[in-house]
């Protein structure tokens, strides 16, 4: 839906002999055709939450049967006579052959038999779908989220595959507030792309779909520590070193890089955007460009003023360093009480990990946060915090019923919805990839 993809069709469209028939088919979870938006989603709700979008195709649509492989495929007209090899993808990558970084996730694989092969891995052999609600902010290793994201985004697997996978799952072994988030998950990814429907090109502008004017900076230092991982800030900068390593990162990863780059460098969200279409693995341009445009406050967001504290954050989701020490070879002689903050570690503790500062790892490129709000030289997180699991009706362990007819919260919960969104403190939001 995107415009510089549509491009691309309606060039192919006019070099062909034959036409080119596109449809809209499974690439969402609820079929285009259903929503009640009007042309385009012009009615979209600007708001994904449970009393708009959310409420409304949980509460009154159902999902699509996916449709049967066909038993043959018809033969090539006689015409053609030689049809030529599909190229593997050693011909196709421009420098040959690509080397698998050991410490990546996942040794990633094209193809829908792939695809196929995580989904039956994370559902049916592992049982890992059980616990997704509790582990999909980790940061380290094959199974603290689904991984489904890279198939997803090449065609490879459908949205209304992996929804009918997890029904049966349901059916057959489990239902539970994960199985039912994982679903959540590809919902999100479905308002994304009816938001780009929605909003056309307006999704890559420096104000994105809500139009606002923001006076971005510009500085071309900042944009290339924060690219190349040097920011000083690690968890920032391990975060940035593996996508550069292995074009992949974590759904708590992303949404702390986004938020350190527009909200305390405060430079153009479109940088990081660009950056992460040229780098990810699972690069789709409606959910990259949707939750850069929710990330830099200009989007789909009821919050503008969200903002990820890198260090707090940092602290709670790694709090032993183990994600750091992997990426960032320079500061595995820290002790995890320093790891994240190596600029704030006294010097006896810096000269016993053999770190200098400024010298084998940066200095940090800025002394403040969040707009200077916070000081990063007399910041202190006390303790560790609770991960993030959810709003307070996912934390009660409610289960919408997903199909049509069923209005999703109670009406004791309805009534306090809006005031609990409104008073809570905490950083809520997931970067919807779905599913990282």
């Amino acid at each position: 839906v995107c415009s510089e993809e549509v491009s691309v069709e309606n060039r192919l469209r006019r070099c062909l002999s034959v036409p080119l028939i596109t449809k809209w088919s499974g690439i969402t979870l609820y079929h285009l055709d259903d929503l009640p938006f009007g042309t385009k989603c012009m009615h979209l709700p600007h708001v994904f939450t449970q009393a708009s979008f959310r409420k409304t195709v949980e509460g009154n649509l159902s999902v699509r049967d996916c449709v049967p492989a066909p038993d043959a495929l018809l033969p090539l007209p006689a015409s053609i006579t030689d049809s030529g090899e599909i190229p593997s993808v050693i011909n196709l990558c421009s420098e040959g052959t690509y080397t698998v970084d050991p410490r990546s996730v996942l040794p990633f694989r094209g193809g829908e038999t792939e695809g196929r092969k995580r989904i039956v891995h994370y559902l049916w052999n592992t049982d890992a779908i059980q616990s997704y609600k509790e582990t999909r902010n980790g940061l380290v290793g094959a199974d603290y989220s689904s991984k489904f994201s890279p198939w997803l985004s090449h065609g490879n697997i459908s949205s209304r595959w992996i929804y009918h996978q997890i029904k049966q799952y349901e059916e057959e072994r489990v239902e539970n507030i994960s199985t039912y988030w994982l679903i959540f998950e590809l919902l999100w990814r479905d308002y994304f792309r009816f938001v780009a429907l929605q909003n056309g090109t307006a999704l890559f502008h420096s104000g994105g779909v809500q139009g606002r004017h923001v006076q971005w900076k510009t500085n071309t230092a900042l944009q290339r520590a924060w690219i190349s991982g040097a920011t000083g800030f690690p968890f920032v900068d391990a975060n940035m070193r593996e996508l550069a390593s292995t074009g992949f990162m974590s759904n708590r990863g992303r949404q702390n890089v986004a938020s350190f780059l527009t909200k305390d460098l405060m430079l153009d969200w479109r940088i990081g955007a660009e950056w992460f279409e040229s780098q990810l693995i699972d690069h789709d341009p409606c959910s990259n460009y949707g939750n850069w445009n929710y990330a830099a406050g200009i989007g789909n967001d009821p919050r503008q003023d969200r903002h990820f504290n890198v260090i707090k954050q940092a602290k709670t989701y790694d709090h032993d360093g183990k994600f750091v020490y992997t990426w960032i070879k320079e500061l595995r002689g820290m002790d995890p009480a320093h790891v994240h903050t190596p600029f704030q570690a006294p010097q006896s503790a810096l000269i016993d990990a053999s770190v200098s500062l400024g010298e084998t790892y940066p200095y940090p490129v800025i002394h403040q946060l969040n707009g200077g709000r916070i000081n990063i030289s007399k910041y202190t997180h006390r303790g560790k915090s609770e991960p993030f699991q959810g709003p307070k009706w996912m934390k009660r362990g409610e289960i919408p019923n997903t199909q049509a007819g069923h209005k999703g919260r109670s009406q004791a919960d309805q009534k306090s919805g809006r005031k609990a969104r409104s008073t809570s403190k905490r950083v809520q939001g997931t970067w919807n990839t779905n599913a990282s």
